[in-house]
């Protein structure tokens, strides 16, 4: 009796560590797109202007790009305590919580934005960030490699995981050892961009069906 307690425990408490995982893979997804796209392209576009008279905006990106940090955070420890058996998992989620502390160090650059009055000033605040940002990268790419050696299923999941998390530290090391990148930013951008798309995406709705499924499942019974 106590030992399928003890099994019927462990799979609900990891169909809940699946749900827990997948949805906040997908807040991280919402919230990253519009911090970046949204918030700071129109920084890029019009630096002055969007400061000035969207302050608002800029400060709800800000807020955007924290949840993403507290959420990424959730991620690592949700996919450690669902994969601690193997050995390769403390490492991987080393390298995630590494990414999540100088992502939160990048933020710090923006809200210093708000008080400039120059677009030369507010670009050079922006700039600052991305450098930062892609720091974090490097290190998100080693965790998506090691991620994908770890998961078992789906191959072709892991498979995406593992060429985005090479993808992610290419487009890094582009950046800093290449003086004319702009000239192939667009090429880096489909690269990095395709595969991570396609493999963290998936492997947001895969653990939320899973958990999901068996949830409906042990209720049913």
């Amino acid at each position: 009796m106590l030992y399928l307690f003890t099994v019927c425990y462990t799979t609900m408490k990891a169909r809940t560590l699946q749900l827990i995982a997948g949805i906040s893979y997908l807040v991280i997804f919402f919230a990253a797109i519009f911090a970046h796209f949204f918030v700071l392209e129109s920084i890029i576009q019009a630096p002055l202007q969007t400061i000035e008279q969207q302050p608002i905006l800029v400060r709800f990106g800000i807020l955007a790009f924290l949840i993403t940090v507290v959420f990424d955070i959730v991620v690592a420890w949700a996919l450690f305590e669902l994969y601690e058996k193997h050995y390769l998992s403390r490492l991987s989620t080393y390298f995630r919580i590494m990414h999540a502390a100088i992502m939160g160090v990048a933020i710090f650059t923006l809200p210093v934005a708000l008080l400039l009055t120059t677009s030369e000033e507010i670009l050079r605040q922006v700039e600052i960030f991305n450098i930062i940002w892609l720091i974090g990268l490097f290190f998100f790419g080693i965790h998506l490699i090691l991620l994908g050696r770890i998961i078992v299923k789906p191959k072709i999941i892991a498979f995406f995981l593992v060429v985005a998390g090479f993808m992610y530290m290419m487009d890094t090391m582009a950046h800093f050892l290449l003086p004319n990148y702009d000239e192939y930013a667009s090429i880096f951008l489909a690269l990095v961009a395709i595969p991570s798309i396609i493999g963290e995406m998936s492997f947001a709705i895969w653990l939320i069906v899973m958990g999901y499924k068996d949830w409906t499942e042990k209720i049913s019974q």
